[in-house]
C-alpha cells in the first residue's frame, strides 16, 4: 500500500533540512503521499465568497495557467474576476514556494502547470466513468500527452465548514502496471498520428501516453479491483495539504469540497530514482523504450 509520510512544515516557503529534504523526496519517489497536516492555505471573506458550487456551473473547476494568466471555467461577474484570478495566482505562487523549499533537487526539471479550484462535492456527481474520480485509478491526460514526464500534484482543502476531503489509496504503482499489464492493448499502426492530426491529443501521444492512458481506464472499469480497496481510505482535514505522484499513486476522491490544486511537470532525469518512474516500470514490462 502506499504510506502517508507526514511532514511537519506551517509556512508555504519555510525552512527545512537538507536531510529532510532528502527523506520528503525519496518517500515521494517510492509512492507516498506527503501529508502537511499544518499548512494552512488562509482566505480572506472575498475569497471565501469563491467556495460555491455556482462558481463552475457545469464545469467541475476553475482552472487558470500561471503562465499566460488565463483564467477557464468560472462562471462569475466580470467585475469579481479580478478577485479569482488573485487568489489563483496566490496559491500557484505558494505551491512554487512549497516545492523550492521541499524539493530543491527538482530544479529547472520541476515545471508548473495548471491551477485548480474545486468547490464541488465530489461525492454524489454524475460523471462518465472515464471522469469519475471516485473510483481508483493513476493520472494519465487523454488530450495532453507528457511524454514520459511525471505529473506532480499539490492539495490543500480550503472546505470552510471543516469537512475533511476524503481519499482512497491503493498499492504501489508497479503492483498495479504488474496486474493489468497483459490487458493494455498496444496500440494500432498509425492511430497516435492520427488522434494528433485530429486534435484530439494536442501532440502525438508516445507508446508510454498510450498505455497509460490504457492502465488509468483498465482500472476504472475493474469492479473487483475497485472493491478491494473499498475500505482505505484517508481523510485530509480542512486546512491540511499534501503532496504525491498522481500519475505513480493509485487514488481515488472519495466525498469532500472546496480544494485548490496546483499541478507541476517533473523530468525523469532530475529525479532521485529514476528508475521508480512510471515510465522506466512500463518499459521493463514493454522490454522497449517508450518515449
Amino acid at each position: 500500500m502506499s504510506a502517508i509520510h507526514p511532514i511537519n512544515l506551517t509556512t508555504w516557503g519555510g525552512d527545512i533540512s537538507a536531510a529532510e529534504q532528502g527523506v520528503a523526496t525519496d518517500a515521494l519517489e517510492a509512492g507516498h503521499v506527503l501529508f502537511l497536516p499544518g499548512l494552512l492555505f488562509e482566505l480572506s471573506d472575498r475569497e471565501r465568497a469563491f467556495l460555491t458550487p455556482e462558481l463552475v456551473g457545469k464545469s467541475k473547476n476553475v482552472s487558470y495557467h500561471p503562465k499566460s494568466g488565463k483564467l477557464g471555467g468560472a462562471n462569475v461577474a466580470a467585475i469579481k474576476i479580478h478577485d479569482l484570478r488573485a487568489l489563483m495566482e496566490r496559491f500557484a505562487t505558494a505551491t512554487r514556494a512549497l516545492l523550492t523549499t521541499l524539493l530543491p533537487s527538482y530544479g529547472d526539471g520541476l515545471h508548473q502547470a495548471k491551477t485548480s479550484l474545486r468547490p464541488v462535492e465530489v461525492s454524489g456527481r454524475q460523471q462518465t466513468w472515464r471522469k469519475d474520480d471516485t473510483r481508483l485509478h493513476v493520472d494519465s491526460f487523454p488530450s495532453q500527452p507528457s511524454s514520459g514526464k511525471r505529473i506532480l500534484r499539490v492539495f490543500t482543502n480550503v472546505n470552510p465548514d471543516g469537512r475533511a476531503r476524503v481519499w482512497k489509496v491503493g498499492e504501489t504503482f508497479e503492483t498495479v502496471a504488474r496486474q493489468f499489464w497483459p490487458k493494455l492493448r498496444a496500440p494500432l499502426p498509425g492511430e497516435r498520428g492520427l488522434l494528433a492530426a485530429v486534435r484530439v491529443t494536442k501532440a502525438v501521444r508516445t507508446r508510454y501516453d498510450h498505455y497509460m492512458l490504457k492502465l488509468h481506464d483498465a482500472m476504472k472499469l475493474d469492479p473487483e479491483y475497485q472493491a478491494r480497496f473499498a475500505a482505505s481510505t484517508h481523510p485530509f482535514p480542512a486546512g491540511s495539504t499534501w503532496v504525491c505522484f498522481t500519475d505513480q499513486v493509485s487514488h481515488a476522491a472519495v466525498s469532500g469540497a472546496h480544494q485548490l490544486e496546483q499541478t507541476f511537470w517533473v523530468e525523469v532525469r532530475a529525479m532521485r530514482n529514476p528508475n521508480s518512474a512510471p515510465l522506466r516500470i512500463l518499459e521493463s514490462l514493454a522490454g522497449r523504450k517508450l518515449a
